[in-house]
């Protein structure tokens, strides 16, 4: 079955695959930093050139802290920004926010700050970062084109990209026009020992997905979900690939590769959480220039455009969505301004926790992000 475009935005939002594209093509549109014909206002490439060499004179590092599921799920785009600065060494550290933003805690209150800089779904965290004085104020490359919605308005963090979790299903589950598939379609006798889920008490961004369910249709509605008797794993990618086998019908609130027998279903009817991935750099980040570097870069219209904008919503306003999706705000079924104040409120966040782990049960298996548990307090230091 051929892959839609809708799938392949749930696919790069588990995984990022698509990021290895701007290897060849971002690369190419890079001047030299000493080219004599720069022009009086300087492009964002030439502004890339003159942070390479602020960052080389720094000494040529910077670790990154960046949320996901599984080791190496950023390796292309770790590969892609070697390939365009190569004398900056680059430790990108991937895991999961949750546990990504328990090390920073730890590092700023020991005084041995290793992440120069994060990208976390952890949105509360940059907030009380930023009310704090930990974060760097720094508008990188293309701050003006960033969607209201998706920085600070003071400049103390920046979106990277919008993610998008929904349901995925099996395309041939799926009702004539998939966009009239239902959330409740999932209570149908077939999907009976045919979903598999992402714990949702172990993710947020997941477990924002069954809020909204709740919201919609009460707790009986997981109630009844939970009677399903649905597999339940740790991590987003496992979903996807359960539905992908054809072992699973359909999961929720989630993202991934479901090729060959899934797809990622944005229904007319069933909310969908989206949201602008935050990242920023601390005020006391050891190689700050390398930070900038790599926030710009990242922020870049080029790799937004040929990176970012191939598998997902672009944060810059002045790059189109991929083929096949309409502008983000007009999904009238999604505000990517619910899931930032949802995990605004901790206190309510971890009493909704507690009530959907008596239907799915405590959070079993290692760390996805981490399974040999190798990581510790300090990845990435050099």
């Amino acid at each position: 079955m051929k892959l839609s475009k809708k799938n392949k935005l749930g696919a790069a939002v588990a995984t990022g695959v698509a990021l290895a594209a701007v290897a060849t093509t971002a690369i190419a549109q890079t001047p030299q930093a000493d080219r004599a014909d720069r022009p009086a206002a300087a492009s964002e490439q030439d502004q890339l050139a003159a942070l390479y060499k602020a960052a080389e004179a720094e000494g040529g590092k910077v670790t990154v802290y960046m949320g996901g599921d599984a080791p190496g799920q950023w390796d292309s785009l770790a590969k892609a920004f070697t390939q365009q600065f190569p004398d900056v060494k680059l430790n990108l550290v991937t895991d999961l926010s949750k546990y990504h933003d328990a090390r920073i805690d730890n590092q700023l209150a020991t005084g041995k700050l290793v992440a120069d800089a994060a990208i976390l779904q952890t949105s509360q965290d940059f907030d009380r970062w930023k009310k704090h004085g930990d974060l760097l104020k720094y508008k990188p490359v293309g701050w003006d084109k960033v969607f209201t919605n998706a920085k600070d308005k003071d400049g103390y963090y920046t979106g990277v990209f919008y993610g998008a979790f929904s349901y995925i299903v099996n395309a041939k589950q799926l009702p004539t026009k998939a966009s009239d598939f239902k959330g409740t379609d999932l209570l149908k006798p077939e999907y009976k020992n045919k979903l598999i889920l992402t714990y949702p008490n172990d993710d947020d961004a997941v477990l924002f997905g069954y809020k909204q369910i709740v919201d919609e249709y009460g707790w009986d509605s997981l109630a009844e979900l939970a009677a399903q008797n649905p597999k339940l794993i740790r991590g987003v990618p496992g979903s996807a690939a359960g539905v992908a086998s054809g072992d699973y019908l359909a999961s929720i609130a989630v993202g991934g590769d479901a090729r060959p027998n899934g797809t990622q279903v944005f229904s007319n009817t069933e909310r969908f959480n989206s949201w602008a991935q935050r990242g920023a750099i601390f005020k006391q980040a050891p190689h700050k220039a390398g930070a900038k570097l790599f926030m710009s870069w990242l922020n870049s219209q080029a790799v937004q455009k040929n990176a970012i904008a191939t598998w997902t919503w672009s944060t810059r306003k002045d790059v189109a969505p991929p083929t096949g999706l309409k502008p983000l705000a007009s999904y009238k079924n999604t505000d990517p301004k619910a899931f930032a104040k949802f995990m605004s409120n901790r206190d309510a966040v971890e009493r909704f926790r507690s009530q959907v782990e008596l239907y799915f049960g405590q959070v079993k298996g290692t760390d996805p992000g981490d399974p040999t548990d190798t990581l510790g307090r300090t990845p990435g230091a050099f």
